[in-house]
């Protein structure tokens, strides 16, 4: 019995700390998920519309610097330019991860980096599979790799399910080593032409970021005028410009001096969560998901090779990857689910990780420079993040009376002192056994 109760217990409470800070963290997410949301219904509204001229001329209207290499489509700014912003906040979560949250210690980091890693792993392999097989080309294994956060939290906004924070926090922790894992990938294989002073200057003013950070310096003077610097650097060396944003919220320090309220990591993603996920995400959104929805766009997804190996990548590998990753990663630690909840729902969360939305529509853009193609591979994004939007509204309404159950024990606070009276109890009612479970 004793083995039993000293086993890890996956699914199980979050401890209140990493229960507050990932709370904060997803109430953004799902405002600006159901601004991603609105914003790719407009694109897809208005690019089908007899306006849809007009939108094509406002996404290729250029403007910029052209003695800096800064003449870019409006399109191009948004996917360059603000998702830097998307992927330095992603960068800072990353960091927050390793340092002090799920992924700061092989125990806690196992189960959601392998089923990450199965999670990316599985789609791509389901991706060369079904193009090598209808004679499609390779070039677009990375784009049903990644999940996209805010749409799925969008989905359970809309679907109204009361999912569980531990949950929610594993699927959180996922979308972060997807992140992690797109970039590098965007870096090394979407790099080209490069120019190594333009590189080696980026790489320079990542030195002085440091830097300034490890002397502690303080002032946003010092460093927005340098992280745009970098920035322009780094799009210019070849290297994609948004790996300058990932690279930067890295560096930022994510624990607190003595006396210091909030880290630097931290007071920066306060200040960018919001814009990035109300502003940056839904602009690229509004100027990458306008494809055509016609019946004959319609039937490239299902009759082409790459379209369709997308759709089978983001539904059929996510699932597979996920679920299986996850399973394996359970034997593998000696861990035994949460009591409470039942595989069915980690299937249901597999299948809600299918939604891959704002970094598959860039790595598309990436893999296919030809317009037509890259059309087609959009409408394929579209097409799969939907079915898995639909399948995983279907698994996890079923089981929402379960949810239901364990969202008000975890938020019931009868004394009304701020803090859920489940992080409170005694031992020997069951709460620190509760508190010992990890998301």
């Amino acid at each position: 019995m004793a083995q039993d109760r000293s086993r890890k217990v996956i699914f199980g409470l979050l401890p209140w700390p990493e229960r507050q800070a990932v709370t904060e963290a997803l109430r953004t997410e799902t405002v600006g998920g159901l601004v991603l949301l609105a914003a790719a219904v407009v694109a897809l509204v208005w690019a089908n519309s007899p306006w849809s001229a007009a939108y094509e001329s406002v996404r290729d209207f250029h403007f910029g610097i052209p003695a800096l290499g800064l003449d870019l489509s409006v399109g191009h700014w948004t996917a360059d330019g603000l998702l830097a912003v998307f992927f330095l906040v992603a960068g800072i979560e990353l960091k927050r991860e390793l340092v002090i949250g799920e992924l700061r210690t092989p125990a806690t980091a196992a189960l959601p980096v392998i089923a990450a890693l199965c999670g990316m792993a599985v789609p791509a392999a389901l991706y060369a599979l079904t193009a090598t097989a209808g004679g499609g080309s390779l070039e677009g294994w990375a784009v049903p790799m990644a999940t996209d956060i805010a749409f799925a939290l969008a989905v359970l906004a809309v679907i109204s399910t009361h999912l569980p924070s531990a949950l929610r926090a594993f699927l959180l922790t996922l979308a972060v080593v997807d992140d992690l894992g797109a970039i590098l990938i965007i870096a090394i294989f979407f790099s080209s032409d490069l120019d190594f002073r333009a590189l080696g200057a980026a790489v320079a003013g990542l030195v002085l970021f440091s830097a300034l950070q490890r002397f502690r310096v303080r002032g946003w003077w010092w460093y927005v005028p340098l992280g745009i610097a970098i920035w322009a650097l780094m799009y210019n060396s070849g290297v994609h410009a948004t790996v300058a944003g990932v690279a930067m919220g890295l560096i930022l320090r994510t624990t607190r001096d003595k006396g210091e309220a909030h880290s630097p990591g931290s007071r920066v993603s306060h200040r960018l969560h919001p814009v990035s996920a109300g502003i940056a995400v839904p602009l690229f959104a509004l100027f990458a998901a306008g494809v055509s929805v016609s019946t004959a766009a319609l039937t490239h997804v299902f009759t082409d090779p790459e379209p369709l190996a997308v759709v089978i990548g983001l539904v059929a590998g996510k699932i597979l990857g996920i679920f299986l990753g996850t399973y394996l990663a359970a034997r593998f630690t000696r861990a035994e689910l949460n009591p409470e909840l039942a595989w069915a729902d980690v299937l249901g969360l597999a299948t809600l990780a299918g939604i891959g939305f704002t970094v598959a529509l860039l790595i598309g853009e990436l893999a296919f420079p030809d317009a037509a193609q890259a059309e087609h591979i959009k409408a394929a994004v579209l097409v799969g993040s939907l079915v898995a939007a639909l399948l995983a509204a279907i698994l996890l309404r079923r089981r929402n009376r379960i949810y239901r159950h364990l969202w008000e024990e975890e938020e019931r606070d009868e004394d009304a002192d701020g803090i859920p009276d489940i992080y409170q109890r005694t031992p020997e009612s069951g709460g620190a056994e509760l508190g010992r479970g990890t998301g």
